[in-house]
């Protein structure tokens, strides 16, 4: 069995792989590519987009691999409805893979993009940051692994250039070297950190003209939100996943009509603005954007589809969630946690490896993208996202005393 792959006229033969870490590779590649598509967006790199298209090539390879190998693996209608959930994460993550794609393209070819757009994405709940590595840095000559980055800080290290070649996804063993240029997501309180010791310089954040025109200010602003919003909607999908939570399936749902309202809104602000700029042509990006933002929240959509419709989820696709190297953990707040009644900042200060993206009430409200200040009360479940380690030792932590 083959398919040829015709946008790139490559054949594709069936290997008899295990669907697992299929969906492992998939997933951490999804996640991936999203970071470096915003990456080339906001240092205006082309290099770093065509990494992006070299891996949304990837990724079509394993989708098809991934589905090349469950039709061989259905035998009865029992596997069928159990695999039908399989092949909706499947196609959800190279949807993923695909708006990356379109945004790495409006990098390559939107030489006019308003430079707005580029000084409003620091301003996202992540930060993604450039950084050249000094040969004074503790972290030089060190690996990842004994650095323990993530774990220590929540910033992830997701792309390293190195005599002019890209080291994309860098694992554990992965050793930095002084003139390294290290490309870092993660929280604004521990990234500025992380910079400093990398570079020996503060983070300064990049900085652009603002619009003087309101509907074009408006738009730039809702650009950021559908970017959080759409990333927290793929999040908080593999949480529902992995826990089987409808409750968090129908948050996804919800949070997809959300970002479908504020592409609508950010459409008739573009139009209202193209009378009053000197090109009009130049504000295709902002379009470009959110038709991206829009087709991620979609994908998170389809990866709650089985949940959703009461299908009972194959173990595989709880365990590729489970092995993939970021988790998305629920951490219940207990009447006697010593998190109860104190602030988020509380629990970044104790472990700053993990990233909070939402809260969950107790009278069914949802906080999404906490801030520092905000109160953690009891009986309130928190998702974060970190590493497997970092999010175990919270759990433990958040425990009752």
């Amino acid at each position: 069995m083959e398919r040829v792959d015709g946008a790139r006229g490559r054949t594709i033969e069936y290997e008899p792989t295990g669907v697992k870490p299929l969906l492992v590779a998939m997933k951490d590649r999804a996640e991936l590519v999203v970071d470096l598509a915003y990456s080339a967006l906001l240092h205006d790199s082309d290099p770093i987009a065509e990494e992006v298209l070299a891996l949304e090539a990837e990724m079509d390879v394993l989708q098809l691999q991934a589905r090349m190998n469950m039709l061989m693996a259905a035998r009865s209608t029992r596997d069928a409805e159990q695999l039908a959930p399989v092949l909706g994460m499947v196609g959800a993550a190279e949807k993923v893979s695909g708006a990356a794609g379109d945004i790495a393209e409006v990098v390559r070819t939107d030489d006019e993009l308003p430079g707005a757009i580029r000084a409003a994405l620091p301003d996202a709940t992540e930060l993604l940051a450039r950084a050249e590595l000094v040969e004074s840095s503790t972290y030089a000559g060190r690996t990842l692994l004994d650095i323990d980055l993530e774990t220590e800080t929540g910033v992830r290290v997701i792309a390293i250039r190195r005599a002019g070649e890209w080291l994309l996804d860098p694992d554990r063993e992965t050793r930095l070297e002084p003139d390294d240029v290290l490309l870092l997501r993660g929280p604004g309180h521990t990234l500025n950190e992380v910079y400093e010791t990398a570079t020996g310089e503060p983070y300064e954040r990049p900085t652009g003209p603002t619009p003087e025109i309101a509907d074009l200010t408006r738009a730039v602003d809702t650009i950021v939100l559908m970017k959080d919003v759409s990333e927290l909607a793929v999040d908080l999908a593999y949480a529902s996943v992995l826990f089987d939570d409808e409750a968090l399936a129908r948050e996804v749902l919800d949070l997809e009509v959300e970002v479908d309202s504020l592409n609508a809104r950010l459409e008739a602000w573009t139009l209202r603005a193209a009378g009053a700029v000197e090109d009009p042509v130049s504000l295709r990006g902002f379009l470009h954007l959110a038709n991206s933002a829009e087709l991620i929240s979609d994908a998170a959509l389809e990866m709650t589809e089985g949940i959703l419709r009461d299908i009972d989820t194959h173990p595989v696709i709880a365990e590729s969630v489970r092995e993939s190297d970021l988790a998305v953990r629920r951490v219940p707040v207990g009447q006697g946690s010593r998190f109860a009644g104190r602030s988020v900042r509380t629990l970044l200060d104790s472990h700053p490896g993990v990233s909070p993206v939402a809260i969950h009430r107790t009278d069914d409200e949802w906080v999404f993208y906490p801030e520092e200040g905000d109160r953690l009360g009891a009986g309130d479940v928190v998702i974060v996202r970190g590493t497997w380690p970092a999010t175990e030792a919270l759990l433990a932590d958040a425990g009752e005393a």
